[in-house]
C-alpha cells in the first residue's frame, strides 16, 4: 500500500523545489546570456534561492502525467490526493492563486490552485510516477491544435510550427521549451505535446527521423532571434520534442506546447521499494 500521506509529503517537496529553484539546465542557459535583463533575470534566480521565494509571481497550474503500475495500491484516489498536496503547497507558501472555477462566468478564483489537471495511464509494476510541468498562463496562451492534411510532409509541419511561433512566441516568455505531438486524435496530441515539455532538453526522439526534425525545427526557431523575453538577443528555444502516434488514415492532427524560460517541471518515483 502506497499511503497518501506519503504521496503527498513527496509532492509537496517537489513542488515547492519546482517553483522555487531554477533547474540546472535552464541555469546553464542563463549563466551564458549577457544581453538585456541578464543581470535582472540572474538576480531574480538568487532572491528565490536565498529566500525561499518563487522564481516567477505566475506559480501556474499544476499538470500531471501519472504512471500507475497495476500492482499499486492507494487509499484514496490519486486525482484527490494530489489535489490536496497543490491546495497545500499553494496556501501555505507565497504563491498566487490562478485557476477559476467557472471558465466563462462567474471567473471566480478558487484560493487554493486546484484543480491540477492529471492524467493517467497504466503501466506494469507496484510503483507511482508522477512527471509534471507547472504552466504559467503566458505559454499556456501558445497551446495550438492543427488538423492538417494526411498528405503533409515534413516542410508542412516545420512551416506550421515556425509560423506559429515566429507569431506568438515572444509572448510566452522566451527561450522556449517546445513540445510537439503528431498523429493519434486531437486530444491525443495535444496531451503528448504538453507530456513532451516533461523530457530533458538533450533528450531525442529515438526515432532518428523524428530526432532530425526535432533539431531542424529547433535551428529554424533559434534563427527567428526572438531571443530572451522577446527582446531578440539570446536563445530562442531550448529545446524541441516531438512525440508520434498511430492515426487515422484521413488525419493528421498536429499539436505544440510551449513552456517559458523557467521550464518548471519535475519527476519522482514512489513506492515499488523507491521510498523506504
Amino acid at each position: 500500500m502506497i499511503s497518501k500521506e506519503l504521496i503527498k509529503k513527496l509532492f509537496i517537496q517537489d513542488l515547492i523545489k519546482t517553483n522555487n529553484l531554477m533547474s540546472e539546465d535552464v541555469k546553464k542557459y542563463l549563466e551564458s546570456y549577457d544581453g538585456r535583463f541578464s543581470s535582472i533575470l540572474k538576480e531574480n534566480c538568487t532572491i528565490a534561492l536565498e529566500k525561499g521565494l518563487p522564481l516567477c509571481q505566475d506559480t501556474g497550474m499544476v499538470e500531471v502525467f501519472a504512471y500507475v503500475g497495476i500492482k499499486a495500491r492507494i487509499d484514496e484516489p490519486l486525482q484527490n490526493i494530489l489535489n490536496e498536496a497543490v491546495k497545500e503547497t499553494y496556501i501555505s507558501n507565497p504563491y498566487r492563486y490562478s485557476t477559476v472555477a467557472d471558465p466563462l462566468f462567474d471567473r471566480k478564483n478558487q484560493k487554493n490552485n486546484t484543480p491540477c489537471i492529471v492524467h493517467t495511464e497504466l503501466t506494469d509494476g507496484d510503483s507511482i510516477t508522477l512527471k509534471y510541468i507547472v504552466k504559467g498562463g503566458g505559454s499556456e496562451n501558445l497551446s495550438a491544435l492543427f488538423m492538417l492534411r494526411p498528405s503533409a510532409g515534413p516542410q508542412e509541419i516545420i512551416s506550421t510550427v515556425l509560423t506559429h511561433i515566429e507569431n506568438n512566441g515572444a509572448r510566452g516568455c522566451p527561450p522556449l521549451n517546445i513540445g510537439i505531438g503528431l498523429g493519434g486524435t486531437s486530444d491525443k496530441a495535444m496531451v503528448m505535446a504538453k507530456l513532451s515539455l516533461t523530457e530533458p532538453f538533450e533528450k531525442r526522439n529515438p526515432d532518428p527521423r523524428y530526432a532530425e526534425l526535432e533539431m531542424t525545427i529547433l535551428s529554424k526557431i533559434n534563427d527567428l532571434k526572438i531571443g530572451y523575453q522577446g527582446l531578440g538577443q539570446g536563445i530562442s528555444a531550448y529545446s524541441v520534442h516531438i512525440k508520434e502516434y498511430p492515426t487515422h488514415i484521413a488525419t493528421l492532427p498536429l499539436a505544440i506546447a510551449a513552456d517559458c524560460y523557467l521550464s518548471r517541471k519535475g519527476s519522482l518515483c514512489i513506492g515499488g521499494g523507491q521510498n523506504d
